[in-house]
């Protein structure tokens, strides 16, 4: 089995197409990438859609078809296995990330470990678009992309 990639590099430092961003504002996008995840592991579903534009768009790595808005979404969520159907998930840990903020919108990307209690972890890459929200200046998922890429070996984390 392979072993998590590298961290990713850091932003260049020229004015190209990735700008890097604030401290104040990758600091931010990061954080709402990382309390999605949180809101997920605790299994609450309002905290998760707090960090989510209502009409966001996923392709779910579970998921076959794009994911359009929060109906679908629920859709989606209610039709996945319950606790001792499926694999049980134990962590996520995202790591690697690499933000870019342009203006009002922001890209990250990053990676996914996901443990289970039995069997080995997944490793997924992910993208993420991010605009802010003109009215109270907070950051809000408006797309997400998942892909796993392999099973790795386990690793100190």
């Amino acid at each position: 089995m392979t072993a998590p990639p590298p961290r990713s590099a850091p932003p260049a430092a020229d004015s190209g197409a990735r700008p890097g961003g604030a401290p104040a504002d990758l600091a931010e996008v990061w954080t709402v990438i990382t309390g999605m995840y949180a809101g997920y592991t605790a299994g609450d579903r309002a905290r998760i859609d707090a960090f989510l534009d209502p009409q966001a768009t996923i392709w779910d790595s579970a998921t076959r078809e794009l994911i359009c808005g929060r109906t679908e979404l629920n859709r989606v969520r209610d039709a996945r296995p319950t606790s001792g159907d499926g694999p049980a998930e134990t962590g996520l840990t995202a790591y690697g990330q690499v933000v870019d903020v342009f203006g009002d919108l922001a890209v990250a990307r990053y990676w996914l470990r996901v443990e289970f209690r039995a069997g080995p972890p997944e490793l997924a890459r992910n993208t993420a678009v991010l605009r802010r929200v003109r009215s109270d200046g907070r950051w809000l998922v408006v797309h997400l992309h998942e892909d796993i890429q392999s099973t790795p070996e386990p690793c100190d984390r």
